[in-house]
């Protein structure tokens, strides 16, 4: 009987520990909550208007234009548009400059 009293407490003793890493989410706080509100609004939902017909797909589309914004605002390096160069001065088609 001692040895299942002992087994048992060593079950919940390591555990413990485990239990702590199980909830690490946390739940959103209502300031949160307003601002993630504010940034579907922003970019276009409206939760007044929104029928039963339209609200998967109208707040989804608010949920990717938000996302988007957010990657975008947290990216880093030169902007991908534009045009790209060579180096070369010389123009194209022209074989009797190349080398000199």
């Amino acid at each position: 009987m001692k040895s299942l009293i002992k087994a048992a407490a060593l079950g919940v003793a390591l555990a413990a520990p485990l239990a702590a890493f199980a909830q690490s989410e946390q739940p959103l706080t209502r300031a949160e909550v307003k601002a993630q509100l504010k940034q579907l609004e922003q970019a276009g939902y409206n939760p007044a208007v929104a029928s039963d017909s339209t609200y998967p797909a109208d707040i989804q589309a608010a949920e990717a234009r938000v996302s988007a914004r957010n990657n975008a605002a947290s990216a880093y390096g030169p902007s991908t548009t534009g045009s790209s160069e060579t180096g070369s001065n010389v123009p194209a088609g022209n074989p009797n400059l190349q080398g000199q």
